[in-house]
Parts: C-alpha cells; structure tokens; sequence
C-alpha cells in the first residue's frame, strides 16, 4: 500500500513538472500571454544614447513599432593617453549606442552604412530570433543602406554586433553594444542607470606605445590584448568621465562584454551586488561581490551606495584593470555615514599602473614554417593556407562577395601582374580597383605569412579556378619585399 501511495505522489509529481513545462513554451510570461501575441500599438522612434547613458525606462508602455535607425562609421579616436585608432562603430560610439525595447514590440531596424567607410559590415542582435540574429539581412556596403523588421519574443539584456568577415576583426574594432527587452512592466524604479560595456583590443605596438595603433590580427587569434577597457578607451569611466551618484540612492548598471575574446570577471571594488540578474536574464542572484560576463554576454546588477568615496569598476582579472585599462570609477558625494563605514581616506589608491610586455630568457620563437619541395607541395601548403586566411572574404571558390570582395576566380587584376598580386598580400591594399569590369572600394588587410607562405598562398590561387597557373616563388616575394 505504502509502495502504490509512494508511487502516485511521483507520478502526480512528474505530471505537474511537465505542465509546468509546457506553460514555459511559446514564449509566455507571467501573464500567461505569449509574446507573439501581444498587440503592437501605436508606433515611435528609438531613443539612442551613447555610453554610459541609457534611454529612459520603457515602464508601463505598451508594445509599440519601434524605429531604430542607426549609421555605422569607421573614424579615429583616442585608446590611451597619446595612443588612437581606427574605430568601427556603430552610432559613432565604442559600445555602440544602447537601444532599449520592450517584450512584444516590433522593431524596424535600418543599418546605414556612412559613404566615407571602406568596409561593408551588418549587424547580429542577440536579442533576434531569426538567420544570424538579422546578419544575413542586414549585410551593407559603404553609402548604402537597409532595412530589417524583428519582434522582441525575449525579456532580457543582449549583446549586438558586426557578422562581416573577418567576423573577429569587426567585433575586435569596437563593433558591438547592447539592446534591452524590458518585461512587460518594465524594471522596478532605480536613482541611476548607466551603461558600460568591456572589450578587449590588440595592436601593433605594445600597451603604451603612441601614436596611430594598427590592429594586429595575430595578437586577436592568440587571445594576447594589449588593452581591455570599459567603454572603448581606457579613460572612459575615470576622471571627468566617471559616473556619479548620491549616498543613499540605487544604482542600475547594465553591463556587457563585447569581447571578442575574453571574459569579465566584473566587480565594484568598495560595494556588494544587492541585485546580479545573471546573464542579463530572469534569474536574480543576491548579495554578489563578483560577477562573470561571458564574451558576446552580458549582465544587469543593481546596488544602493551608502556612503561617499570613489567606488573602482574593474575586471578582476586584476591586470587587465590595474596594466591593460579595464578601470572605471564611481564617484559618490553625500555625508559620511560612520555606521557603515569610518577612516582616514588615503588618495592615490587603486589608480591604472600602465602596461609592460616582458619575455622570458632562452625564448628562441616560434619554429620556421615548412618549405615546400615541389609545386603540387606548395599548392596543398597553400590551399590550407587559403583555407585559414582567405577563404571568410573570397570564398571556397574564389567567388568572393558581391559589392565587397573582389573575386580571385579568373580575375583579370589578379592575372595582369603577379608582383603587383605579391605586394597586396604583403603590405595589403585600401582604395578603388576593377576586377573583371566591376568596381570595389575596400580594403584588403596585409598578411602576416613568411615569404615561403606567401608564395604556396599565391601559387595555390595562381592554379586555382580558371586562373593563369603562375607558380610564385620564395625568391620572388623577397623581390617584392625588398623593392617597397
């Protein structure tokens, strides 16, 4: 009896877990009212900011058609102290500009990319459900522009970015920001909000080194940044540009990782998480001193300040806040609060130390790359080198990209002037060329290969798709090299 009683309380059991479950499909909320349900009313235009500013609380609206119109541009602007770079953003700013919806609402979404850039690009919303999180709608050449439409099935905060290849490089180049769904209702009532935003970048020259930094694309594949910042620079969040607040108010930050690569370990040095919704999702963690954003994630935490000082934002990751640049500060004013914390106040502490590259003694490098010994040798070394460094922009077949990448297959440039076809892949090319009667203004990156992989690159390309057959050799990329 015992045992046929123990076993109906588990079956009633398994049946409520599965209800409970179903009611979890389609999107519902607390409401039981399916976000595909929920009737848009009325349309408006997206309030966008820049950071650390957020748009005001969506609340109580109703779901609406939200215009989001939003320019891409490639422009200069300052890493560090005597240290620029050439910044892709979106809305001109490193995290792009914040878009803040709510659940059930309709999003036209226009992507418009600025006639000065020199690169297509497209955009991929975490917060879509659709092919490529809108990247395979939304692909964009310079002086163009399009439009896309997607519904927000989804409350939570998440991350948006460039898909174009090199996918890697666009993200790396400060592509990225955040769009909030609100549930419906909104967020409870908080003093303050910002927005701040992590990302890691990789240059030429070392952490420190002035000047106009160029991206270097080996230091991103081997994961080595020389900065990692809040918000596109390492004095966005400190000094004149710090964040402010009142002892006794609530804070709101909404934080994400742009990555590409490493994760945050976030923390605010001097205060506790009352609030860390994880992941920017539905689950709330209390009482949290750290919190993990993954690459391409992002998370909200809340906190009230009770007593004044300047409060340290940082990766703890400790030396990418205090030697690579991901430090930001809070700055709160009010009256002392004895009660919750008393001490003669020390100035200089916590403050960014700057960055230095140190090599171990008895480092002999990396070993040489292969030498090939025949020409179908140096074809197959080639085709997996093309695999791995030409393949994203020109394709499998040498087809390339309509309006972006030029084609290698039976391309007539590529054809007219081996050397010239030498030079670009060394040095790379930026500006107008015609390829088999069509015009293309972007830029091909130079690559970092020996001149032994330079030459089975080429020489696979050369024997590839209708194309001459030339076989290129070490001795001729060293010419090259040595007369530019």
């Amino acid at each position: 009896m015992k045992y046929r009683l123990e076993s109906r309380l588990i079956m009633i059991l398994m049946l409520g877990s599965i209800i409970s479950l179903a009611g979890c499909n389609g999107n519902s909320h607390e409401n039981g009212e399916s976000s595909m349900d929920i009737e848009v009313n009325g349309k408006i235009n997206a309030q966008l900011t820049s950071p650390p500013f957020v748009p005001d609380p969506i609340g109580s609206r109703p779901a609406k058609q939200v215009i989001v119109d939003m320019e891409i541009l490639e422009q200069e602007g300052q890493m560090a102290n005597g240290v620029s770079y050439i910044y892709w953003t979106f809305g001109g700013s490193v995290p792009g500009s914040f878009i803040r919806t709510r659940v059930g609402d309709e999003v036209e979404f226009t992507l418009k990319n600025h006639p000065d850039n020199k690169l297509p690009h497209n955009i991929d919303l975490h917060a879509v459900t659709g092919p490529g999180g809108g990247a395979s709608s939304s692909f964009v050449a310079p002086g163009h522009e399009i439009t896309f439409s997607f519904k927000t099935l989804n409350p939570g905060l998440y991350v948006y970015h460039c898909a174009t290849a090199p996918v890697g490089m666009h993200i790396a180049n400060g592509m990225y920001g955040l769009i909030l769904v609100e549930p419906a209702g909104g967020y409870p009532k908080v003093d303050k909000e910002y927005y701040i935003m992590q990302g890691d970048f990789y240059t030429k020259g070392n952490n420190g080194e002035p000047g106009l930094q160029p991206f270097d694309m080996q230091k991103a594949i081997d994961e080595h940044a020389d900065y990692v910042v809040f918000n596109g620079a390492t004095d966005a969040l400190t000094g004149d540009n710090a964040i402010t607040a009142e002892v006794g108010e609530t804070i709101r930050l909404f934080v994400g990782n742009g990555g590409p690569n490493l994760t945050s370990s976030f923390h605010v040095i001097g205060e506790i998480f009352d609030k860390v919704y994880v992941e920017g999702g539905k689950l709330i963690n209390h009482d949290v001193q750290t919190t993990l954003i993954p690459a391409g994630g992002a998370a909200i935490v809340e906190f009230k300040v009770e007593a004044p000082g300047t409060f340290v934002l940082v990766d703890h990751a400790i030396f990418r806040a205090f030697n690579k640049g991901a430090l930001g500060m809070l700055k709160v004013t009010g009256e002392d609060n004895p009660s919750v914390y008393s001490g003669t106040i020390q100035e200089g502490i916590y403050q960014p130390e700057g960055g230095i590259i140190q090599t171990m003694p008895g480092n002999k490098g990396a070993p040489e790359a292969p030498i090939a010994q025949s020409v179908s040798e140096r074809i197959e070394m080639g085709k997996q080198i093309y695999a791995r460094t030409c393949l994203a922009c020109h394709q499998e077949e040498g087809q390339g990209i309509p309006n972006a990448f030029p084609p290698l297959a039976k391309a007539d440039y590529l054809n007219d002037d081996v050397e010239r076809a030498i030079a670009i892949v060394l040095h790379g090319k930026t500006g107008e060329i015609t390829v088999n009667g069509k015009n293309y203004n972007s830029v091909m990156t130079a690559q970092s290969l020996t001149d032994e992989q330079v030459a089975n690159v080429l020489t696979y390309v050369y024997s590839s798709w209708g194309n001459s057959g030339v076989e290129v050799t070490p001795t001729m990329v060293t010419k090259v090299k040595s007369s530019h």
